[in-house]
């Protein structure tokens, strides 16, 4: 059997980068909880919230890969 193409490990590791923060998004039980709050916000909500940001900047870094 040949080795994989160069170009199609590179995707295959993409994807796999690409599913990190949509599984950590839905193993809900990382973030129920309420501390550490921050600045009153629990832990819960600002989570989310840097979920987002890292899973935009990881979408566009796949997107810039051009995979």
């Amino acid at each position: 059997m040949a080795a994989p193409r160069p170009n199609r490990l590179k995707r295959i590791v993409w994807h796999l980068i690409l599913f990190v923060p949509f599984f950590t998004a839905i193993w809900v039980p990382l973030y129920n909880r309420v501390e550490p709050s921050l600045y009153g916000i629990p832990f819960f909500y600002w989570f989310q919230f840097v979920l987002i940001v890292i899973a935009a900047i990881v979408t566009g870094l796949a997107y810039l890969a051009k995979i």
